[in-house]
């Protein structure tokens, strides 16, 4: 068989069963994945996905929310910015686009939180449009299979070129492909232990050259003690609180290292995630307005 009769071969059988990828998922509620799936494993999306496509079914929904809400909603998923950045979407669908996600890479682009990756992934699985999509797992695919290289090494524009070059002729079946070679890179092709056996793809040159080994060091991101640890410790009190935080509360949040408590609250501040009117109260974004503040949000969106 050919390499796309192959990989769709494999795909018909070990396809995952992924909530998005119903037919009766709207192309809000894919873009909703998308940035959820962004530096977030599939299986702590899915929860989180199957709650907010119910809460907040379309922009609108989302739109008539505070930004605070959302963020608080997005829980531990890490990353807060893109919830921030997703309501800023939702607001421009509901304001602009009539409440309906474009269909076009380009007009893609041009929302709110949207990249090349997302805006593509978007155009390919809601609206069946014949564009590669490259994660970093077809970036992989693509470097042994095509390149007999060990590892996908630096981003770069040639792998989209590649995937380009890839995509069968036939436009109709080009978006299972695309989806297709995505599911082999997270199952089989893996970064650290891949399943040479279980690959579907005749002629691969990585295994043709002997599987040469990782050439680029994989980068181990240490979470514990980091800016990022603070940061979401300050966020967790705010999700759980029902009013303004006053400072302090969010001063004993990190006693360890004060400068670095201090540098995480600027940093929250300076996206647009939490809001302050004199310093000594804190709220997320678009919550209140300071001393006095009554909450007004109803007891299931209360400390959780």
């Amino acid at each position: 068989m050919t390499f796309h009769e192959s990989l769709l071969a494999w795909f018909d059988d070990h396809e995952r069963d992924l909530p998005w990828r119903a037919d009766d998922v709207s192309a809000w509620q894919i873009l909703i994945s998308e940035i959820m799936l962004q530096q977030t494993p599939v299986a702590r999306v899915i929860p989180k996905w199957l709650e907010w496509i119910e809460r907040w079914p379309v922009p609108s929904a989302m739109a008539r929310e505070s930004v605070g809400e959302v963020v608080r909603a997005w829980g531990k998923l890490g990353y807060p910015r893109r919830a921030m950045r997703l309501h800023e979407c939702a607001t421009v669908l509901a304001d602009r686009f009539d409440d309906e996600v474009p269909s076009d890479v380009d007009t893609l682009l041009t929302l709110p939180g949207v990249g090349d990756y997302t805006a593509r992934a978007v155009a390919c699985f809601a609206f069946d449009a014949p564009v590669p999509v490259v994660d970093i797992n077809v970036r992989r695919v693509i470097a042994r299979a095509i390149h007999g290289r060990g590892d996908a090494g630096s981003p770069a524009r040639t792998d989209l070129a590649d995937a380009q070059a890839l995509l069968p002729p036939r436009v109709d079946i080009a978006p299972r492909f695309s989806a297709a070679l995505m599911e082999l890179g997270a199952l089989v092709c893996t970064a650290r232990t891949p399943s040479c056996a279980a690959c579907p793809l005749p002629d691969c040159a990585w295994v043709q050259a002997g599987r040469p080994a990782v050439t680029t060091p994989k980068k181990v991101q240490r979470f514990a003690g980091t800016d990022r640890q603070v940061r979401g410790l300050i966020l967790d009190e705010f999700r759980s609180a029902t009013g303004p935080v006053e400072r302090v509360r969010l001063d004993t949040v990190w006693t360890r290292d004060p400068g670095q408590r201090e540098r995480a609250l600027d940093s929250l501040l300076a996206d647009g995630l939490v809001e302050t009117s004199d310093g000594s109260l804190f709220w997320l974004a678009g919550e209140g307005t300071g001393q006095g503040r009554v909450d007004d949000r109803n007891a299931s969106t209360a400390p959780r």
